[in-house]
Parts: C-alpha cells; sequence; structure tokens
C-alpha cells in the first residue's frame, strides 16, 4: 500500500515521505495512529502544493535571516550574569540567551542555529559571536559582565 507520512516515523519514514509499505502494517499500525495517510492522487497533490509552500517560506526566512545579517555586523550586546570573584560564571551562557539578548537590545531577529559556539560561555569578559546563515558570514561582540 503507498501511503504519505504525517509524522516521521523511525526506521521507517520521514514526514511527507510517500513509501510503500505492507498493506497490514499501514491498516493496523499506521493509519489508525494518524501516522500516516493513503496516498490517493489528491493527498499526492495536496502534499506536493504544501512542499512548494514551504520552500517559498523558507526562501523567505532565509532573505530576512540574511537582512538580520547585515544589520547584526558590528553590533555589541551586553549581558550580566551572576559570577564569583575570579571572573566564573555560576551558569553558562548558551544561544537561546544570546538570542533573546540580541532581540531586546537591537530588536533583530536570529535563530540559535545561526550562532556558532563551541561551547556555552562560562567566564566575564569580552567575547566575538560568529554567525553563519547559508554561505554567508558575520560577527557581532558579546560582553558578559558580572552582576
Amino acid at each position: 500500500m503507498k501511503i504519505i507520512f504525517l509524522q516521521d516515523v523511525p526506521r521507517v519514514g520521514k514526514k511527507y515521505d510517500i513509501k510503500e509499505v505492507n498493506d497490514g502494517y499501514a491498516m493496523n499500525f499506521l493509519l489508525p495512529r494518524k501516522l500516516a495517510e493513503m496516498a490517493t492522487p489528491k493527498a499526492i497533490a495536496s502534499l506536493e502544493m504544501h512542499q512548494k509552500e514551504i520552500v517559498i517560506e523558507r526562501e523567505v526566512q532565509e532573505t530576512l535571516l540574511l537582512k538580520n545579517l547585515e544589520e547584526i555586523k558590528g553590533k555589541v550586546i551586553i549581558i550580566k550574569a551572576k559570577a564569583d570573584e575570579k571572573g566564573h560564571l555560576f551558569s553558562g551562557i548558551k544561544n537561546k540567551e544570546i538570542v533573546e539578548e540580541m532581540k531586546t537590545q537591537h530588536h533583530a531577529d536570529i535563530s540559535e542555529e545561526c550562532i556558532a559556539l563551541e561551547k556555552p560561555i562560562k567566564e566575564v569578559g569580552e567575547f566575538e559571536i560568529p554567525i553563519f546563515i547559508k554561505d554567508k558570514k558575520s560577527s557581532f561582540k558579546l560582553i558578559v559582565e558580572r552582576i
């Protein structure tokens, strides 16, 4: 039976894949749990339209991210965090906190995946934070101050 996956099913198929599976598996497991639907011509046409919309939406988001990338270049973000006398932070600063501060301080919207931190920042000081969107690179300065 040919089906369209509505969700990821481990070791079987990913969301929106069209695959041929055993009839019993489809009828007894995938279809009742709404993990898949039968691949009728109408469903396949609907899936193709949905995939085109997703591609267009991604292109729009990428252009917005590239625009934000130019705005971010050379900006400075200041984050205040609890630290000991030696300058070691009690909790590391991760991508999520950096993105939130970027939104509040500079009204620039970037995704967490774009920030290329090898590990969380755990010290007070100045850091150059690289950003990658597709093949474009940029960076901004992050200043971590002790509260």
